[in-house]
């Protein structure tokens, strides 16, 4: 089949691949993951990679959680442009607090549709089935051109759905448990398989971010992760194709001493000043997946009510210790690229050590069986960005983790 010499996605243009392009999204992959399991032999190949690849850090869009990021990671942009800006938000239209992983919210066509319509073999992995329809939108699977399934739900998928028939059963796997590292190995899995079998001309895998919750770089669990990881990249890289490795965001401890979770309450902060309920906190962190994180992260949004003195609750909240950034609407949308119609009357940001919750009584952290870590602000920003091939790169800010397909298909087309 012939096809174009490029493909053009959201106004960016894509090299075709001579070669398998793939990116690999390692959520929650704090650079030091990576740093520590190479220092202990851990990850031979990445080492390698990084000598004779090239090795970079990236931006990641704010906030630093995994829709907005896996979105931006398959569009090329950033959420102004695809309008994923979360992972929950409040629709004041409706008056509903709800999830973003509905195709509805989707504003802009994905590298993967734009490849596909070209006459490509797409295929998308994910750990989790909540970004599923968001990054297969756009996709048909009835001229066996496109496989986009997750390993959360491998063994619904149909050839119609998805493009494959019970995905778990064509690899071999019993589907794993959600909260585990397994979930994330079969995505791995799949890939090289993929690679083999099915030989895409562009594959995407993106995992889950449970054992980066659960443990800092240094503890075994964590390690185990990366030298499992470093097996399956060996193969996808034997088999020649070109790879980029990058990550939604990174991951940092956001607990007091005693291991309790360091939060800022601010509904609790706003009832106090303005009246109970009058604002509305939204914490785009919220997800299904709540043992994670206990849906306490590092950005949140608030809408106020009619009248309120903007500029003096910026102010107070400025002061409140561990919260860095407090922006108006219009400075956030500016700052951090993000769609106006979607975020609330102010955006906070906290710090390295601190996040933010709505209101006490409303947190379940009883799942929380570690010391809370956690992402979602600007200290969360900074992900790795390894190619395994030489090819130029800037560095961050940049290189931001979206152009992951941009650099996967250039090297590939060499």
């Amino acid at each position: 089949m012939t096809h174009p010499d490029a493909v053009t996605a959201n106004g960016r243009s894509y090299p075709w691949p001579r070669v398998p392009a793939i990116a690999i999204c390692l959520d929650g992959c704090e650079p030091a993951y990576l740093d520590v399991a190479i220092d202990k032999g851990l990850m031979p190949t990445l080492k390698r990679l990084r000598e004779t690849g090239t090795e970079r850090r990236a931006h990641s869009v704010i906030p630093s959680f995994t829709n907005p990021n896996n979105l931006s990671i398959a569009t090329g942009r950033p959420p102004a442009v695809h309008g994923i800006c979360g992972n929950y938000l409040f629709e004041p239209e409706t008056g509903a607090e709800v999830m973003m992983n509905d195709v509805r919210f989707l504003r802009a066509p994905t590298v993967f549709s734009a490849f596909h319509d070209a006459g490509a073999r797409v295929a998308v992995v994910t750990a989790k089935d909540k970004l599923r329809a968001l990054l297969g939108a756009g996709l048909t699977f009835d001229q066996d051109r496109a496989i986009c399934f997750s390993a959360e739900r491998s063994d619904q998928t149909t050839k119609a759905e998805n493009g494959i028939d019970r995905a778990n059963d064509w690899l071999g796997w019993p589907v794993p448990e959600v909260y585990s590292a397994e979930l994330s190995e079969m995505v791995f899995a799949a890939g090289v398989k993929l690679l083999a079998e099915w030989k895409p001309d562009v594959m995407y895998l993106t995992t889950t971010d449970y054992v980066q919750h659960k443990y800092a770089p240094e503890q075994p669990e964590a390690q185990a992760f990366y030298a499992m990881f470093d097996r399956y990249l060996t193969q996808l890289d034997a088999a020649g194709a070109a790879i980029v490795v990058t990550a939604d965001h990174g991951m940092k401890p956001k607990h007091l001493a005693d291991g309790s979770p360091a939060v800022v309450y601010v509904q609790d902060l706003l009832d106090d000043w303005l009246g109970e309920a009058a604002a509305r906190v939204i914490l785009p962190i919220t997800d299904p997946y709540v043992v994670h994180h206990g849906a306490l992260g590092s950005f949140a949004t608030a809408y106020l009510p009619a009248g309120a003195d903007t500029a003096a609750i910026i102010a107070r909240l400025r002061a409140v210790p561990g919260i860095t950034h407090v922006l108006t609407r219009d400075e956030a949308v500016e700052r951090f690229e993000l769609p106006a119609d979607r975020i609330g009357d102010i955006v906070l940001v906290s710090g390295e050590t601190m996040t933010i919750g709505t209101s006490a009584h409303r947190h379940d952290l009883a799942a929380l069986n570690e010391p809370l870590r956690s992402h979602g602000g600007l200290t969360e920003q900074e992900v790795p960005f390894i190619v395994n091939r030489r090819i130029e790169l800037p560095s961050a800010p940049d290189l931001r983790n979206f152009d992951a397909f941009f650099y996967a298909t250039t090297a590939a087309a060499r």
